[in-house]
């Protein structure tokens, strides 16, 4: 009896050290990395532009998502045109002064076939709400320097309104000057922390 009941203890310390040890950390890499948008205009075309300021890590079980995390600083929204640029990040649109950052905190990942669904907190504008992103992990790989990588494609739509993004004009046409829908996506590299 006292045999099975050390083998028991032995072999749930092993599972437990196991599961523990598999649980990696990883970092985005900003250089190899892109967060981006789009958002109608003028109902006839789609402005695309990106943040060029973000951080986040995500953490993995094997090729598993367990949880992920972001934070980009709004000053960096970059839509290629200086004019636009500054009008986007003032009080009308991002405020960047007074919510310098907007960020994301997952709760909860679901695995629906080659995709996951990180579901968490999203907050920008000041309002907190709850947001799903269609997630693809790609690797694990060794990259020429030694480090191991993964990569991580992430899609998601979210109504700018929802966040207190108010502003709009309406065009002679009935239609309005910037669409509420945004369409984000996320192309990143992530290196394992050491």
């Amino acid at each position: 009896m006292k045999t099975i009941l050390r083998l028991l203890i032995v072999s749930s310390a092993l599972l437990l050290a196991k599961s523990g040890m598999a649980l990696d950390t990883y970092n985005i890499d900003p250089v190899h990395s892109t967060v981006g948008f789009s958002v109608s205009h003028l109902v006839i075309s789609n402005v695309k532009g990106k943040f060029n300021e973000f951080s986040g890590a995500v953490v993995v079980d094997g090729k598993k998502i367990k949880e992920a995390k972001g934070t980009i600083q709004t000053k960096s929204l970059d839509t290629g045109n200086a004019k636009r640029d500054a009008d986007v990040r003032g009080p009308d649109f991002f405020d960047a002064d007074k919510y310098p950052t907007i960020t994301f905190q997952s709760k909860r990942v679901e695995e629906k076939g080659d995709e996951t669904i990180v579901t968490g907190d999203f907050t920008m504008h000041g309002v907190t709400k709850e947001i799903s992103l269609r997630v693809k992990l790609s690797g694990p790989i060794k990259d020429p320097w030694g480090n191991t990588r993964i990569g991580l494609a992430a899609k998601t739509t979210l109504n700018r309104k929802d966040y207190g993004l108010m502003y709009n004009k309406v065009l002679e046409t009935g239609g309005l000057m910037v669409g509420d829908e945004i369409e984000i996506e996320i192309n990143a590299e992530a290196t394992k922390a050491k």
